[in-house]
């Protein structure tokens, strides 16, 4: 494999945490060290995920919470099995497109009561997956064990790193779709008394918070669905005019499902199957699986407009095909079969882009986080409120707010993702990882809405075609071929890293270009952990988050 790349960054050594005993990595220190310290405690690799997850619910709200979804990888290394866990939640049964007509939208509402239409599925993941832990893999842990950390950090107090400051500021903008810090309850639970967005390095508690865990770990996930705090999220929402019920919370369940599966390179990529967009991850592999990417040069402009054109080719299916499969047949296998990436990758010309893409959904905030332990069990697991503090509803007295991912819905009957009650809405959230011989060699994921697919091709490319560490996969600069908040059309953003003969080929080549940061948070915060031949774990976090790889 060729082993050069392109960029005046020198490789990583400062950030290659070593292990034989097990590791976590996430996008927060305070994140990968509690699930660490699981590990160190005994718990496996599911135990100390669900810890870190529980703790990046308090210290990365912006991003993923109690009231927001789910999405599983995990390896059973006793088995060799591996599975995956859909923690994502149904449409209230009262949604319909034609409630949403009556109340004057042609559109499921980004913010607000109407766009928390669906169940929150997370902590019905961490209880099945807990379950697993314990009755599969042997935990010594009980569930309360886990959620302590979070707890602590919730009850005495983190301080706000830059992403969580950033996202702050965002919501107090006053740009459209941004002005939550108008509600009261929501200004209650993240900003200062006088009323200010705190900044990076201040304080926050979270008290109420502290205490809805509390419930949990003593009362159990459940909790969350028949309890007190399933009341909180009712009244809230009742209140303001939402579509949730007891009912719907109380009928929620996550479901265990087989992952999907391709060839790439003799490895084999896996990701969970429809709703999850893993989908989409899987095709652009495929495509480049029937094209010599080691001959483009990782960094040039031929590998960059093959990976946008690939990413295309993938995303014109996705708009045909992505939904809850309880209600439409999807071809997975023909969509996944190398005949259909020979199709795809055909269409690719090198000299010119292809038509646009209709306009893509804008956005979307995600945390994902990878764990692997001494036993050789790994999880990859990706958890999401969907959009900047999500739909902004607070359940009462609870202190979180709800997701938004129901805005992912359309309301056009003719459309395959079209709202209908109970339906599971396409999920961005796309955990992966690639196997080789039937065992975990990269765990790893990342946020970013629509740049998930994109990012896990780069490191997949990246290390497997290009020779390059966990760490320096992730370092190198980034794309993202998407749509953001105010555009119209789907730009190629470029990180500013890559070189401007670049910018100025894929330009040529029929490209809308726009420069980026050197770091762009935009690009999402990936991380990944790689199984070395001689059984070593190496982990690696991203710069553009506020995370670690915490080694056991």
């Amino acid at each position: 494999m060729p082993s050069s790349h392109r960029y005046s960054f020198t490789s990583s050594t400062a950030s290659n945490p070593l292990s034989l005993r097990g590791m976590v990595t996430s996008p927060h220190y305070l994140a990968s060290q509690a699930g660490r310290d699981i590990l160190r405690k005994g718990g496996t690799a599911v135990d100390a995920a669900i810890a870190a997850a529980a703790v990046l619910s308090v210290v990365y709200p912006h991003m993923c919470g109690l009231g927001g979804d789910n999405f599983w990888l995990i390896y059973d290394a006793a088995t060799q099995n591996l599975r995956a866990l859909n923690g994502s939640g149904r449409a209230a049964q009262a949604a319909t497109p034609a409630l949403y007509a009556e109340r004057g939208h042609t559109a499921v509402p980004t913010r607000g009561p109407l766009a928390a239409l669906t169940v929150p599925g997370a902590v019905s993941g961490w209880g099945a997956a807990f379950d697993h832990s314990k009755k599969i893999m042997a935990s010594p842990l009980n569930w309360a064990e886990l959620l302590a950390p979070a707890q602590e950090h919730a009850s005495h107090g983190f301080a706000v790193s830059h992403s969580l400051g950033n996202g702050l500021a965002l919501v107090s903008s006053g740009k459209p779709n941004y002005s939550l810090h108008q509600s009261e309850d929501f200004r209650s639970l993240y900003f200062t008394p006088e009323g200010h967005p705190p900044g990076f390095g201040a304080v926050m508690r979270q008290p109420q918070l502290a205490e809805t865990l509390a419930r949990l770990a003593a009362n159990g996930p459940q909790e969350f669905y028949e309890g007190h705090t399933a009341r909180a999220i009712i009244s809230a929402l009742h209140r303001q005019g939402g579509l949730l019920t007891h009912k719907d919370l109380v009928s929620h369940t996550a479901d265990w499902t087989e992952p999907l599966r391709v060839d790439y390179r003799g490895y084999t990529a896996c990701t969970p199957p429809p709703n999850c967009q893993g989908l989409a991850t899987l095709e652009i592999l495929n495509i480049l699986n029937q094209m010599d990417v080691d001959i483009l040069g990782e960094g040039t402009a031929d590998y960059y407009h093959v990976m946008a054109e690939a990413t295309r080719e993938a995303f014109i299916d996705r708009q045909h095909y992505l939904t809850d499969p309880d209600f439409a047949h999807i071809p997975t296998q023909r969509l996944l079969s190398p005949e259909h990436g020979q199709q795809q990758a055909a269409r690719i010309h090198m000299d010119k882009r292809a038509d646009a893409l209709p306009p893509l959904p804008p956005g979307g905030d995600t945390i994902w986080l990878g764990a692997v332990d001494a036993a050789g069990n790994a999880v990859s697991l990706i958890q999401s409120i969907y959009h900047e503090f999500g739909s902004g509803v607070v359940a009462d007295n609870a202190g979180f707010v709800l997701q938004n991912r129901g805005c992912a819905f359309a309301l056009d009957p003719k459309h395959v993702n079209c709202l209908l009650p109970g339906k599971r809405t396409l999920h961005t959230l796309t955990p992966a990882m690639l196997l080789r011989d039937g065992q975990p060699h990269l765990v790893y994921g990342s946020m970013g809405g629509d740049g998930q697919p994109q990012t896990i091709a780069a490191m997949t490319t990246r290390i497997v075609d290009f020779g390059m560490s966990p760490q320096d996969a992730i370092n190198a600069p980034r794309w993202l071929l998407g749509r953001s908040w105010g555009e119209e059309s789907n730009d190629l953003k470029l990180e500013g890293r890559i070189p401007e003969s670049v910018a100025q080929e894929l330009t040529r080549r029929g490209h809308v270009v726009r420069r980026m940061d050197d770091f762009a948070e935009l690009m999402g915060h990936a991380g990944a952990i790689l199984r070395r031949p001689n059984g070593v774990w190496q982990g690696a976090a991203d710069p553009r988050g506020d995370g670690q790889a915490a080694a056991l």
